[in-house]
């Protein structure tokens, strides 16, 4: 029978459960068994998907189109399980999935509440489709205390008896404050935070204590036995230079050993932490470095660009160099007109994804600072469509060239699909109507051109990818703009949608209308990302034998 870890957090948020969650899969999965990571979250949006990048920071995207919690993109970087719709609920969506079924009538006229009915749904989406895992992990968001988690916890905690005790066990983080002036971590804040989940009914197995240095055994002891688990149980979550690093910690530390303790498996062996530790190798023993300028919308809560972040380091480990990034509002430019004096230490240029007009005209210097300059240029979704604009404005001779999502135009170089090719594909789009689950959503096909350095690149020309974006470039300025000397060298399997294009004639200038940040690992860097740090990384050397001279 699957066996269900519930990973709950106390005392401040941002201790890390995410991180904590899947470096304990890793290390499942080190030992050879197969996991599926869950997030509950208790706000009240049905998804993250129209809350602002600075209140929610980034919206991770699944294959099958689900906007969700950015912990799902830690959940799959570490275990290389791709997640789906059923892998993150929200409060919201809970409840509007039982006021839907009380309105149609499924209760029979019975009064709604929050028992049973909303921990039910809980319970469902918990345990749908786990049959074929050894375990399942589920994280529950917010912290011990919060008003908004208590229907999650009332679920857990029945679930615990539904299914077991055999088969079910509870980890709570914690915080583990030093504090200078008494020369000792305190333990107070951890065993509050148990009472709290004691209050609800939840007993924790083990106790991840979140510290900046080792825990003493006295402190053990004590934590131990005010919070009513074993000493061996309380585990030490100790600072890492690198989230990469978590696996091989927390096993030093004992977690993986007193999970498979619990629940009566085999834990003496030890697991195969190969893939971990040649990570943190490359991390910590870089053979050089690269700096890479980062021109993006929302650069003041870097969690806004957390994948694409993790995959610029990606793709650092596949060439062994450190990656420096240079975080960098686009609007910037707008107010200052520095672009050149900005970008001139960068060896590579990325302008990522992003909504509205805000700051467009920042990216698109950054496009022309780019090719004009032959710097190694990545541009994603919002960036593709900025560096067309640029192409359009700069080579093709449409000075008016823009998007419809700044407001109307003459040139629609960038438009809503249903405004230039009605009836060859059915978005979802109402118009005038809800944000919410409008965009081209999940993973779509793409067609690679023959010879062009994306097929190169990829080594294949069949790939499939995932977007966020309502937005498209219109095909119909295609021969304008192939004619100016970009090259249209990816489309949709129809041949309606441009998903790549490049400059051939320049060292490494690519824009893309998916999110390939999205796919990317660590033990597997997405191949735009390792071709992007590799021009980079040449280019470093281009400006070390141009010094030398």
């Amino acid at each position: 029978m699957t066996r269900f870890v519930f990973i709950t957090g106390g005392v401040v948020s941002s201790l890390g459960k995410g991180i904590a969650s899947a470096a304990l899969a890793a290390l499942l999965q080190a030992r050879g068994y197969k996991v599926r990571m869950r997030k509950l979250d208790p706000y009240l949006n049905v998804d993250p998907g129209t809350m602002s990048p600075y209140q929610h920071g980034e919206v991770f995207i699944t294959d099958d189109g689900a906007e969700t919690d950015l912990d799902l993109g830690h959940y799959e970087r570490f275990t290389g399980v791709h997640a789906s719709r059923a892998d993150n609920a929200t409060t919201g969506r809970i409840y509007s999935d039982v006021i839907a079924r009380e309105r149609r009538g499924d209760y029979l006229g019975g009064t709604v509440q929050v028992i049973p009915h909303i921990t039910d749904a809980i319970k469902d989406i918990v345990v749908a489709g786990t049959d074929e895992y050894d375990f399942v992990l589920v994280e529950i968001g917010g912290t011990v205390g919060d008003i908004e988690s208590l229907p999650f916890l009332e679920a857990i905690r029945q679930l615990r008896n539904d299914l077991g005790h055999e088969h079910t066990m509870n980890i709570h983080l914690t915080l583990l404050p030093y504090i200078p002036s008494a020369g000792e971590l305190k333990t107070k804040p951890t065993q509050h935070s148990v009472k709290e989940l004691q209050n609800v009914g939840i007993q924790p197995q083990v106790l991840l204590c979140r510290s900046d240095r080792p825990i003493p055994d006295n402190e053990r002891r004590k934590i131990a036995n005010f919070c009513n688990v074993r000493p061996e149980a309380v585990i030490a979550a100790l600072d890492v230079d690198t989230i990469y690093a978590c696996p091989i910690s927390y096993h030093q530390e004992g977690m993986d050993r007193e999970v498979l303790r619990y629940f009566g498996l085999p834990f003496s062996g030890e697991p195969d932490l190969s893939r971990w530790e040649k990570i943190v190798h490359a991390i910590r023993q870089p053979t050089g470095e690269v700096r890479v300028a980062v021109v993006g919308k929302y650069t003041a809560l870097l969690d806004s660009y957390k994948s694409l972040a993790e995959a610029l380091l990606h793709g650092g480990i596949s060439h062994n160099v450190k990656v420096h990034l240079d975080w960098i509002e686009s609007e910037e430019f707008e107010k200052s007109g520095k672009t050149a004096e900005r970008l001139s230490n960068a060896d590579a240029i990325l302008v990522p994804g992003g909504f509205g007009e805000r700051g467009s005209e920042g990216k698109i210097s950054a496009v022309r600072y780019a090719r004009e300059n032959n710097i190694p240029f990545l541009g994603i979704c919002f960036g593709m469509q900025m560096a067309v604009i640029e192409c359009a404005r700069s080579l093709a001779g449409l000075p008016k060239a823009s998007s419809t999502e700044f407001g109307p135009t003459d040139e629609p170089l960038v438009g809503l699909m249903t405004e230039w090719a009605r009836g060859t594909e059915k978005l979802r789009r109402r118009e005038g109507g809800d944000l919410g689950g409008t965009m081209r959503l999940g993973a779509y096909s793409a067609k690679l051109t023959p010879g062009s350095r994306v097929a190169e690149i990829y080594g294949k020309t069949d790939i499939r990818e995932r977007h966020r974006h309502r937005w498209e470039v219109n095909l119909h300025y295609k021969d304008k703009l192939e004619k100016a000397g970009l090259r249209f060298s990816g489309m949709s399997p129809d041949g309606v949608l441009p998903e790549i294009v490049e400059y051939p004639d320049h060292p490494w200038f690519i824009g893309v209308q998916y999110h390939p940040e999205l796919m990317s690992k660590p033990f597997e860097p997405h191949p735009l990302f390792a071709g992007l740090i590799g021009a980079a990384f040449k280019e470093t050397k281009n400006k070390k034998k141009a010094k030398s001279k």
